[in-house]
């Protein structure tokens, strides 16, 4: 039963992880660059809510509305100024860029909240269920089920609503995309809100988890849920899922059977031996340039 509960903790951290591996993907999969601030979006959006929970002391769902919305905004203003100018630049352009916000931020955050952890509040009982020695803590049940009802939201608005279909058309195509009368300069703006609107909930999932904020809070997720993109197969909002619970699988059971230092390691190993065997990721496809 222990290896039971490590395996639910670890769906736990992962959905975490999935939640943010969202946003990488999305954002590469239709503007196909990578933004490396968005782990600093969560760190915006982890400040956000608590100050709106312990200095204005607001309902839980009204602070986590109060993240997701500044997220939201920040995202759409990142794009707008940093990377929207850069969109015939090359990729080592933005991916410099992407640097440059993201330390932007960083020092930022020190200027205004200073780089002393802050102490998030406890937003979810401590209790757990308990079934034939299986442990299950609210926390974990609440992560897992706030996942799927990510997925199933934004799985339904790709494939159901002219907004999605459209950023579908971005993905495949951007240049028929805009033949066939498409604003795609909107859509990759609408891309970039939606993933900082899910890294604001994510942010909150993680302050539950580890209750600390710094301003280089979101560093290390980031980078894991990047990790977790590519292990699923970049571009693929699947592949975000399906990477990000199985990173947080492994990271789990790595500190619970092996060795708390060594997990990272072993996490990062295993990626690199998937891309050796699979360069694309688990569920990513091959793509024929024409030439």
């Amino acid at each position: 039963m222990r290896f039971l509960t490590n395996f639910v903790n670890g769906l736990g951290l992962g959905s975490v992880y999935a939640i943010i591996a969202l946003g990488y993907t999305m954002v590469y999969g239709i503007a196909k660059m990578l933004n490396f601030a968005h782990g600093d979006v969560i760190m915006v959006g982890a400040y956000v809510a608590f100050f709106a929970l312990t200095r204005f002391i607001v309902p839980l769902p009204l602070g986590i509305l109060a993240a997701v919305v500044c997220c939201t905004v920040l995202g759409v203003v990142i794009e707008r100024l940093a990377y929207k100018p850069l969109r015939q630049a090359s990729s080592l352009s933005v991916l410099i860029t992407a640097i440059g916000v993201s330390y932007f931020l960083q020092n930022s955050a020190q200027l205004l909240w200073s780089a002393s952890p802050k102490m998030f509040p406890s937003i979810i009982s401590t209790g757990a269920i308990e079934f034939g020695g299986l442990s299950i803590s609210y926390l974990t049940l609440v992560t897992i089920a706030t996942c799927l009802v990510v997925m199933v939201c934004l799985t339904l608005f790709i494939n159901r609503t002219k907004t999605g279909s459209a950023m579908r058309a971005c993905s495949e195509d951007k240049g028929a995309a805009t033949l066939m009368g498409i604003n795609v300069n909107k859509i990759i703006s609408i891309t970039f809100a939606i993933g900082s609107g899910l890294a604001a909930i994510a942010s909150v999932l993680l302050c539950a988890n580890y209750p600390t904020v710094t301003p280089t809070l979101g560093s290390m997720p980031g980078i894991k849920a990047f990790t977790a993109a590519v292990f699923g197969g970049i571009g693929s909002i699947p592949g975000a899922l399906l990477g990000g619970l199985l990173l947080g699988i492994i990271e789990i059971l790595s500190k619970a059977y092996i060795s708390t230092n060594l997990s990272d390691v072993i996490v990062f190993g295993v990626l690199i031996v998937i891309l050796l065997v699979k360069p694309t990721g688990l569920l990513g496809k091959n793509i024929r340039e024409k030439v």
